[in-house]
Order: structure tokens, then sequence, then C-alpha cells
């Protein structure tokens, strides 16, 4: 069963690589790829959130996700599985990036994207551009797959673990928020 599962990955990332990739995409993906690094791009929009009275809660649920995540999936996870990259393993995988210095699964960048947009997501409550920042999410766990860096049961991990972030980070904070509130 672990057999096929690692075979069916490989032969995603090698479809992807054959099908998908283009030269006027490829610096797309690479440049959002990299607002990812860090989580810069949540951590800047949070930030953003913070700044303003009616989306406050939503940039602290946001920050609060991606520490969540920072935890679990990057010091956590990653140190227990310690996955070889898919560009070591793969025979004819090209990575379109600088090679990764750290364990393949799960997934940070979609671990961290996960966790803040659905954080915000919760938290800004009637908006509908909240929305853009969950598109942005997908789009940034496509690009780990796009460029070879991950496998995509790494992304869909990443991005189920963010998810468990975002939302614990949202309930965590709107308690918080409400427990202020009633002093």
């Amino acid at each position: 069963m672990i057999e096929t599962l690692l075979t069916l990955d490989g032969n995603i990332l090698l479809w992807i690589q054959d099908n998908m990739r283009a030269a006027w995409l490829t610096p797309v993906m690479i440049t959002i790829t990299k607002l990812g690094g860090l989580g810069f791009i949540w951590i800047l929009l949070s930030l953003i959130l913070l700044c303003f009275k009616k989306t406050r809660w939503a940039g602290v649920a946001g920050i609060v996700g991606l520490l969540f995540s920072l935890f679990l999936n990057n010091w956590l996870l990653k140190n227990a599985f310690h996955r070889i990259r898919p560009y070591e393993v793969i025979d004819g995988l090209v990575l379109l990036t600088n090679k990764a210095t750290d364990f393949s699964f799960p997934s940070g960048h979609s671990g961290s994207s996960f966790a803040a947009a659905v954080a915000i997501v919760r938290s800004l409550k009637g908006s509908r551009a909240r929305w853009l920042a969950l598109a942005f999410a997908f789009l940034m766990a496509f690009t780990r797959l796009y460029i070879g860096i991950h496998y995509p049961t790494d992304v869909l991990c990443g991005a189920l673990t963010g998810t468990l972030c975002g939302l614990a980070a949202a309930w965590l904070v709107d308690r918080f928020r409400v427990s202020i509130l009633q002093k």
C-alpha cells in the first residue's frame, strides 16, 4: 500500500512536470512560492489586518495560526518523519528552485498558508474578500508541486494540518476576544 502511494506521488509530480510546466508560467510559480518562504506573505497580510480595528482580530488569528503551524509542521512532524525530498529520489524530476535544507513531510508552505488563510476566513465574517486568502493558499500549495519540491501527500497533509491549526487559532482567538469584551 505504501509503495503504491509513493509511486502515485512520483507519477503525479512527473505528470505536472510534463504537462503543466510552461516557460511563461514558471517564473510566476517561483515568485508565488517564494512569497510563502518563512510565511512572509501571511505575516505581512496578518500585520496589515492588525492595523485596522475592523480586522484586528483576524490579524491576530492569522499570526496564531502561523505559530501553531510552525510548531506542528516544521518543528514536530518534519523532524518526526524525516521524509526525503522528491527531487532526491524521483528519476527525471527537475527541481525549479534551490534545494531545501529541511525534510519534505509535511509541506510547511502549505501548512502555513492554510493555517493563516483558514484563521483569517473564520475571523473575517461577512467579508467576501476573505475568500481570496483561501484561494491564494490553494495556489501556494500547488506551486510546491509545480516546482518539484514536495510530494502531493506532503502538500495534502500540510493543507490538512494547516487547516486544523487555522481552525484552532480562530477558535482560541475568538474565545479570548469574547472573554476580553465581557470584562
